[in-house]
């Protein structure tokens, strides 16, 4: 695995990769983001069939914690991982360790990489808590940048149904450069969201969940939002909803995909 630090807006800057870990979502809407029944699954839905899948996050913890599911899902289905954090997650009230949040969680997300089997893992140096004050061009040049590096064909977000700012503004970066790099995005949604299509982790559903919850556990400073956490995880079934931010139809590989949804 590669472990990249990225500055707020110069290139990004190679640094060893020693053990590392990520954040076990403290905040109360990361928590509870995706809780209630799911839809029954439509017939034929399935993961967009790609190589190279690019998850971005605001912070460490997302990718265990929200997207741990359909990060196993992709592996498992033979796709290469990357995942890029906009903030180090310096802003979470929790921390169970005696050393810096902003020094700790980079690592920890590592770990839980590890973990999740994300094969490189970059971590930007944006405001936790503010990124909606970064311009979004600014943030979408850094994901472009990503994307080309590992050479994505889909980018993964959480869709920020919630109302949280910096999930808000990750989806607008997202969107923008997929949009510019012709690279179609995809967000894990809430059974409430419009034109969602449910995906059926059928007979790996349970070794799933338990890579998730393993890979939040890798985030140790946050160790005391882990029992809700897992409580959360647990509550889940073996399906995950997706809706698309930039439809498929932009990448001819991705046309027999489900249908594009709105991209509100």
């Amino acid at each position: 695995m590669t472990f990249t630090s990225a500055a707020a807006s110069p290139r990004p800057l190679r640094s060893p990769a020693p053990p590392g870990g990520h954040r076990a979502a403290a905040r109360p809407q990361e928590d509870g983001r995706l809780a209630g029944p799911v839809p029954p699954v439509p017939p034929g839905r399935s993961l967009p069939p790609v190589r190279n899948v690019l998850a971005v996050i605001a912070r460490p913890g997302q990718e265990s914690a929200v997207l741990g599911g359909l990060l196993y899902a992709f592996r498992s289905a033979g796709a290469r991982l990357a995942l890029l954090s906009l903030t180090r997650g310096e802003a979470s009230p929790l921390n169970s360790t005696c050393r810096p949040l902003e020094a700790i969680r980079p690592w920890e997300l590592q770990l839980a990489a590890n973990v999740l089997g994300i094969a490189s893992v970059t971590v930007a140096n944006y405001p936790d808590g503010g990124l909606c004050r970064s311009p979004v061009a600014e943030l979408a040049e850094l994901v472009r940048r990503v994307i080309r590096e590992h050479a994505a064909d889909l980018l993964l977000v959480i869709d920020p149904v919630t109302g949280d700012p910096d999930d808000t503004m990750v989806a607008a970066a997202a969107r923008t450069a997929a949009e510019q790099a012709g690279v179609p995005a995809v967000a894990r949604t809430a059974p409430a969201a419009a034109s969602a299509w449910v995906i059926d982790l059928g007979a790996e559903a349970a070794a799933a969940r338990a890579i998730q919850r393993s890979a939040a556990a890798a985030h140790a400073s946050q160790s005391k939002a882990l029992p809700q956490v897992k409580r959360r995880i647990d509550t889940l079934d073996g399906q995950e909803l997706l809706r698309w931010l930039v439809p498929a139809h932009q990448a001819p590989e991705l046309k027999n995909a489900p249908a594009a949804a709105s991209r509100g």
